[in-house]
C-alpha cells in the first residue's frame, strides 16, 4: 500500500477507459493522479463514461478531479490541454508513469515516442469492435485510427470495464514488483490472456 501512495500516475486521455481506470487506481490507493484531456463531456459520454448528466458541457479532466477528491479525498491534478509535439515534454516531465488511453493513433505515438526517449514507464490500452488491450510501452505497437470506435457505444461498457480493470492490476502489479503484464481481452468469449511477449 505504501508504494501505492508514493506513486504518481499520468493518465492521458480520461474518457472511457482513463475516467474508469482513475476512479479504480484512485480507490485502491494510488497517490496522485495527473489528469490529461482537453474535452467537454458529452451526453453521449454517459453510458461508457464515469461522468453524469449534470457533467455535460464541462471539462473532463476538471470533473473527475473534483469528483475523485469528494468520492475519496484525492488531490489530483487537472491539465485541460491538447497533448501535442510542443508541449509534451513540460506536460510529461518528470512523469513516474504514463498511462496512454487516448483514441488516436496521432496522440498515442507522441506518448510513446516520449516515454521511450525518457525511458519513462509506459502502459497504453486500448479497445476497438469487441477486443482490448494492455500492452506496456516496451513491446508497443501504435494503431491505426482505422476500426470501430467504441467508447460511445453503451453496449461495450463490459468491454471498457475488462479493460480498464486489468490496466489497473497491470499498474498494481508494475508497482508492487516491478514486472510488465501485457494482456489481450476480448468480450465475446470473456477471455483475458497475459501476453508472453511484454
Amino acid at each position: 500500500m505504501q508504494k501505492l501512495a508514493d506513486t504518481t500516475v499520468h493518465i492521458c486521455g480520461v474518457g472511457a477507459l482513463g475516467s474508469n481506470l482513475a476512479v479504480n487506481l484512485a480507490r485502491t490507493g494510488i497517490g496522485r493522479l495527473v489528469l490529461i484531456d482537453r474535452d467537454r463531456v458529452e451526453e453521449s459520454n454517459i453510458g461508457t463514461q464515469v461522468y453524469s448528466l449534470a457533467d455535460v458541457g464541462g471539462r473532463k479532466a476538471e470533473i473527475l478531479r473534483n469528483s475523485l477528491y469528494r468520492e475519496v479525498g484525492l488531490e489530483a491534478d487537472a491539465i485541460v490541454q491538447d497533448l501535442v509535439e510542443r508541449n509534451v515534454a513540460k506536460i510529461l516531465k518528470g512523469a513516474q508513469i504514463v498511462v496512454d488511453t487516448f483514441d488516436n493513433s496521432t496522440s498515442r505515438r507522441l506518448v510513446s515516442e516520449f516515454c521511450r526517449s525518457h525511458s519513462t514507464a509506459c502502459l497504453h490500452a486500448g479497445v476497438n469492435d469487441g477486443y482490448g488491450e494492455v500492452v506496456w510501452n516496451d513491446s508497443y505497437r501504435v494503431p491505426s485510427d482505422e476500426g470501430l470506435d467504441v467508447c460511445d457505444y453503451p453496449l461495450a461498457r463490459n468491454l471498457i470495464s475488462l479493460v480498464s480493470t486489468v490496466a489497473s492490476e497491470s499498474l498494481i502489479r508494475y508497482i508492487a514488483t516491478g514486472a510488465k503484464e501485457g494482456y489481450s481481452v476480448t468480450v465475446g468469449d470473456l477471455a483475458i490472456n497475459l501476453e508472453t511477449d511484454t
